[in-house]
């Protein structure tokens, strides 16, 4: 940076961690979550303290975690493709009030005392479902709620949100459930969920933008979306480091229960106390986040929540009093916001609006599917070894897990432009062709001089990824053997609406790159032609 002598370098402002407040939309959906999540952390807490009331045994109680993120891992994959397809705003409406039927079932039940192990684990999953289908759905529409240069502070306002409902909804459903009864945490998680629908209601998205073509199938868009995240590559490398956390980390979500109840021999306050420190600790995480991040960057600030959450299982396995299980809790709370906050901040900025539906979806599905394997093997351990054993087990293999997945690196800010470009020409048709007709085959020609054949094929490769991520089922690039520096790239596409849809996919970043693979060829622009599948006469 170059400065006029004589004066002093001006500092880049550092943005404002609340910069999301700014703009309403996002301040009344934030509140109306906060209230819905304390509900749902209500009811969390009390459905794990009524399952070791229900039944003691440690991999039962480890299946409530099991039965809450299962439907993640297995539902969040075609929810991300309805998130990409139809209108966000109306499915999350009929989502929010389809799990306020179910929370209402659930709390009849109890009230009844009618609730038995299985029912309650079949609830917690039908709850869960339920989420599973939203979740792509809510974190999609954050870009609509703030500008790009806010998504950073909108995410850590999230997670700030979820953890503040953290800190608050289990503390306030230990104290319910010893003042009212068991019941009435079940109850109050039901009617939090109108908060959430009244704010939908009240809610006017941006305008989309037009297209002229139609949807996508729901196959069809699952499957495209599988590609875009295999070839996506700062995407698979937030899913590898979602992996090495979530994985270990989730034995202190699934085994606390038994911490409160076996090691300390506490009851339902006490437990909503340990879950309230993690919350407590996560809030007070979320205001020295964005100092951390601007010091250590998102990997290392990634690698220090690890450790920390190491730290955490180390002290819950060796725990007896409450005083360290509060600061074990705290600990976690920490960590987990500087893990998850970066690790979400990511995947934001890896994908462009027409997957993201998707491509949240995949991390979600990482991150339950982390959690609901790990809930299992933690609970079986802890049958078969003892509490102590199961959390040092896994704080060695989040040690571990940093080491085998450092290569990996994380995407920290918008870096790269990912709105769409829209600078290919619409193809011309001289046949008349329908929508599904296909598969098409493109190909593009180039002319290279013979010096910069390798620098060539090295950019190509690159673009490759970026034709796969965005529709090409087949891509290759061939030399001509009778012609030296005449090369022919040619990749496939289902069909001629998905080869238009490509037309739409491409984003400013795609098109840097093009641009230097195209400075290769010594015509200003290279040859491109469409051939279709021929259609056989009967």
């Amino acid at each position: 940076m170059s400065t006029v002598q004589g004066e002093l370098p001006t500092a880049t402002p550092r943005p404002s961690a609340w910069a999301a407040f700014r703009h309403t939309a996002f301040a009344v959906v934030w509140t109306a979550t906060v209230v819905a999540n304390i509900g749902t952390w209500m009811y969390n807490a009390a459905s794990g303290w009524l399952m070791t009331s229900l039944e003691a045994d440690p991999l039962t109680v480890s299946l409530v975690q099991v039965a809450s993120s299962l439907p993640m891992f297995l539902f969040a994959i075609p929810a991300g493709a309805l998130a990409d397809i139809v209108d966000k705003r109306r499915f999350l409406i009929l989502i929010e009030i389809v799990l306020t039927v179910f929370a209402v079932a659930s709390a009849t039940l109890v009230g009844l005392g009618r609730m038995d192990p299985v029912l309650l684990l079949l609830f917690t999953f039908l709850l869960g479902a339920g989420a599973a289908f939203a979740a792509p759905a809510w974190q999609s529409i954050v870009p609509l709620l703030v500008p790009k240069p806010d998504l950073g502070s909108a995410v850590t306002s999230n997670g700030v949100g979820v953890n503040v409902s953290r800190a608050i909804g289990p503390a306030l459903g230990g104290v319910v459930i010893g003042v009212i009864g068991i019941a009435a945490p079940f109850w109050i998680n039901a009617l939090s969920n109108l908060a959430v629908i009244g704010a939908l209601l009240w809610w006017r998205p941006p305008a989309a933008r037009t297209t002229g073509l139609p949807p996508e199938r729901l196959f069809g868009a699952i499957v495209i979306g599988f590609r875009h995240a295999r070839y996506n590559l700062d995407l698979r490398a937030t899913l590898m480091r979602a992996v090495a956390f979530f994985f270990f980390a989730s034995a202190y979500w699934a085994l606390l229960p038994l911490v409160a109840r076996s090691r300390i021999a506490g009851g339902p306050e006490l437990y909503g106390i340990l879950l309230g420190a993690i919350g407590l600790g996560a809030v007070v995480g979320a205001f020295v986040l964005p100092w951390l991040k601007a010091r250590l960057g998102p990997d290392r600030v990634v690698a220090a929540g690890t450790l920390g959450t190491a730290l955490c299982l180390a002290l819950l396995g060796a725990v007896h009093r409450v005083e360290l299980a509060v600061l074990a809790c705290v600990i976690a709370g920490l960590s987990w916001i500087a893990v998850l906050a970066n690790l979400n901040v990511s995947v934001q900025v890896a994908l462009p609006d027409w997957v993201r539906g998707r491509g949240l979806a995949m991390f979600v599905t990482t991150f339950f599917g982390a959690m609901t394997a790990g809930s299992a093997l933690w609970g079986q351990l802890a049958s078969l070894f003892g509490l102590p054993a199961a959390h040092f087990a896994a704080a060695a293999g989040a040690v571990l897990g940093i080491a085998a997945t450092w290569r990996w690196k994380l995407r920290g800010g918008a870096d790269s432009d990912l709105s769409p470009s829209m600078h290919w020409p619409s193809p011309v048709l001289t046949l008349d062709t329908d929508a599904d007709r296909g598969p098409v085959l493109i190909t593009v020609e180039y002319q290279v001089a013979a010096g910069e054949r390798d620098d060539f094929l090295q950019a190509i490769r690159r673009l490759s990824r970026h034709r796969r991520r965005d529709g090409a089922y087949a891509w290759d690039v061939f030399e001509d053997a009778a012609q030296p520096g005449r090369f022919v790239e040619v990749f496939k596409v289902a069909s001629w609406l998905e080869h238009l849809r490509q037309h739409e996919r491409v984003t400013n970043a795609d098109r840097v790159l093009q641009d230097q693979v195209h400075r290769f060829s010594a015509s200003a622009e290279p040859r491109v032609t469409h051939l279709l599948a021929a259609k056989f006469l009967q």
